[in-house]
């Protein structure tokens, strides 16, 4: 599983919700929304692809923590510098290594110059523990 993060801050930028000098232009969301379709259908076409979901804005979240074994819910938004998981794709593929090559291919996800991110671009990938092939390290 490939899993992208971002901040409420960031879905804002992209979606013409944020502040006026961090929102993307429609010309480069519609790149970066090209560049993600070139992506998944080449995992389609190499019959990597499995499946791959966006998630709705950190807004719309809601998390249960446990205060003294009681569960307590929060609802979004978090802090909009907050980092969390904004969507994933799983792949099937030959070795984790190969799935580290397909994550590795996001380092060319376009973005309007100078645009200002809450933190650091990266994607965690991860093998699924049940059915998935045992990957040697």
């Amino acid at each position: 599983m490939i899993m992208l993060y971002g901040s409420q801050q960031d879905i804002d930028a992209l979606t013409a919700h944020g502040a006026p000098d961090q929102v993307w232009t429609a010309e480069a969301a519609a790149k970066l929304h090209e560049f993600m379709g070139a992506w998944n259908q080449a995992l389609v076409d190499s019959g990597e692809f499995v499946e791959a979901r966006g998630l709705s804005a950190p807004a719309h979240a809601r998390r249960v923590t446990l205060r003294g074994g009681v569960p307590v819910v929060t609802d979004g938004p978090y802090p909009e510098t907050e980092e969390v998981l904004v969507g994933y794709t799983i792949v099937e593929c030959e070795s984790f290594d190969r799935a580290t090559d397909i994550a590795a291919q996001l380092a060319n996800e376009p973005h309007p110059e100078g645009a200002k991110f809450t933190h650091e671009l990266y994607v965690d990938i991860r093998p699924i523990a049940e059915g998935a092939p045992e990957f040697e390290e």
